[in-house]
């Protein structure tokens, strides 16, 4: 990019679970000058929820578009009083990233059908968050009718189809409220929503849609002509086939630009009108773009839950990796590989075990890890499976719960809150090793999300139990970030962006100096420990011969017996 005498600046937003956060950057530099964030005012903690139902998260689509309006025009406020360059004439393009698989429901002229009177208090009529498990029996069928029928479908997305992505959210909705579904013109993933609300767009058969959302949530694949075929969609259901038809026929990847903001918008934020508007994508694909991906790299986005991605060259072979979520063709960077992997929750399982189990709060959190900062692996006895909200990878089961195993009537908070953050950490190990069982080169790990930017203890776990060196993004906001560098790409060099990624990434993009090395003789103790882990994973998540677990429980009075032993004698 040819030096400018003043910087242009894009903007980067990150429609996550609990808020969206709008950040403005420097294209030059990549320096943030300001930056907003929105907590969703509906439900608990902007989620929907239903008591008779655990299953159920909804998200309402007036939050979306009064935290839009908010904070970018607190970010543009922020971006002038922080930044004496800054003008909002000199934005040069906007960029949009959410939580997914989170379809709405939306009427002919692309507005939200929760905004009908009749159906406004209706969940079913709202966002259906990616956290949303109401359909494990629709999506269960549609494997095994794919198995039978569609195997290829299956080859992209692990060997299951999942209950958080959008044909069996849709065709769910179709089976509980088939009166709602008759009234529903389409469905739009929020990371495709946004952008055409911005643009003006007033036809959901217009909307430009992104081949992430597509392309990892939706069977959507140029191998076979792009949306799964309408005669396996009548299989399942007519009604699926017939909506088909209001859907989409093509997508686009990052380097594609989804429209231009629309007058309306412009007038209301103070923006210029046109400017160029990004394909939106999923929230921690282009949140790889902001922590630098490149090939033989994994970022972790670790948050509520925990996404994982990576990219493999056009020119290898189509990755098939068993249990791995998603395989697709540019679903991050043009011409690459996206593979995506995760696990449902990381976050949300701490989350429960302070507010809901001890009734604490954010100072209960930093009481339990402080005390068990001091406690040495294998100390407290316990082992547990991070299945709370089901396993995403590698056994990509939604009807699987959490375990605890190896509690006395001596276990503390701190020794359980713990062995939370080690299941986790085995669960990442596990999904790491899928990924290099399948082909996948990782050479480095780059972290990033608010967890992993404040909790020294889990990080330093992480480290040892996966034994890799992780490196942290050293932008607090990289979701929004990789979506400011998607937006400079979009504009172009003749709107002070970029022509390509890798130029974009290594002038917006960084890395914290901070870095955590594995502890050798941390990372021995977790052997054992990690080899009863897989035990109990496979036992309870495996469908073949079980497997005898009667030596768990004396195993770990062991390995307790003995890392108390050892840290005494220190």
């Amino acid at each position: 990019m040819e030096e400018q005498s003043s910087p242009n600046y894009t903007i980067g937003m990150d429609f996550g679970s609990n808020s969206v956060r709008a950040v403005v950057v420097n294209t030059q530099n990549g320096s943030e000058v300001g930056v907003a964030v929105y907590d969703y005012p509906s439900g608990e903690k902007g989620i929907l929820l239903d008591p008779s139902d655990h299953n159920l998260a909804r998200q309402s689509p007036s939050d979306y578009l009064g935290g839009t309006l908010e904070t970018l025009k607190q970010t543009l406020q922020l971006a002038q009083a922080n930044d004496p360059d800054f003008s909002p004439e000199r934005v040069a393009g906007i960029g949009v990233t959410a939580t997914g698989s989170s379809p709405l429901p939306v009427d002919k002229e692309n507005r939200p059908l929760a905004f009908r009177e009749q159906f406004a208090k209706n969940p079913n009529a709202q966002c259906w968050l990616w956290k949303d498990h109401t359909s494990t029996m629709e999506a269960h069928r549609i494997t095994e009718f794919a198995k039978k029928d569609r195997p290829q479908f299956l080859e992209r997305c692990g060997g299951s189809y999942s209950s958080e992505w959008f044909w069996s959210k849709v065709w769910h909705c179709a089976n509980v409220d088939p009166d709602l579904f008759s009234a529903i013109h389409s469905w739009v993933e929020l990371a495709d929503w946004i952008p055409s609300v911005l643009a003006g767009v007033r036809s959901p058969e217009a909307i430009r849609r992104g081949i992430c959302a597509a392309g990892h949530k939706a069977l959507y694949s140029a191998d076979w002509g792009g949306l799964a075929d309408k005669e396996f969609l009548e299989r399942l259901d007519p009604r699926l086939a017939d909506l088909r038809d209001r859907l989409f026929e093509r997508t686009y990847d990052a380097s594609q630009c989804a429209g231009r903001l629309c007058q309306d918008w412009a007038d209301s934020c103070g923006l210029p009108t046109g400017i160029p508007i990004a394909i939106g994508a999923l929230d921690v694909h282009y949140g790889a773009i902001g922590a630098g991906i490149s090939e033989c790299s994994l970022v972790k986005v670790i948050g509520t839950s925990s996404c994982d991605c990576a990219i493999a060259n056009l020119e290898s072979e189509t990755p098939v990796i068993s249990g791995i979520c998603g395989i697709v063709e540019s679903s991050i960077l043009p011409r690459m590989y996206g593979i995506e992997a995760g696990q449902s929750a990381v976050g949300d399982i701490f989350a429960w075990f302070v507010e809901r189990v001890c009734k604490g709060n954010a100072d209960t959190h930093a009481k339990l890890t402080e005390e068990a900062s001091s406690l040495k692996p294998g100390q407290s006895g316990l082992i547990a499976l991070d299945w709370n909200n089901g396993n995403r990878n590698v056994l990509a089961d939604p009807l699987l719960t959490g375990l605890l195993v190896g509690q006395t009537l001596h276990t503390t908070q701190a020794e359980i809150y713990r062995a939370l953050i080690e299941a986790t950490a085995f669960g990442a190990r596990m999904i790491l090793e899928q990924l290099e069982s399948g082909g996948v080169t990782i050479d480095r790990i780059i972290c990033a999300g608010g967890i992993a930017e404040r909790n020294q203890l889990l990080m330093q776990i992480y480290a040892d139990i996966t034994g890799r060196e992780l490196r942290i993004s050293s932008s607090s906001q990289t979701c929004a970030l990789g979506a400011a560098v998607v937006a400079a790409v979009c504009a172009g060099t003749r709107k002070g962006g970029y022509d390509d990624f890798e130029t974009a990434q290594q002038a917006m993009t960084s890395l914290s100096e901070e870095a955590y090395q594995p502890n050798r003789e941390n990372q021995a103790a977790y052997q054992p420990l990690f080899e009863i882990f897989k035990t109990l994973h496979d036992a309870f998540g495996r469908n073949n011969e079980p497997q005898s677990l009667g030596t768990v429980m004396k195993t770990l009075l062991e390995l307790k017996q003995r890392a108390r032993v050892h840290s005494t004698s220190k």
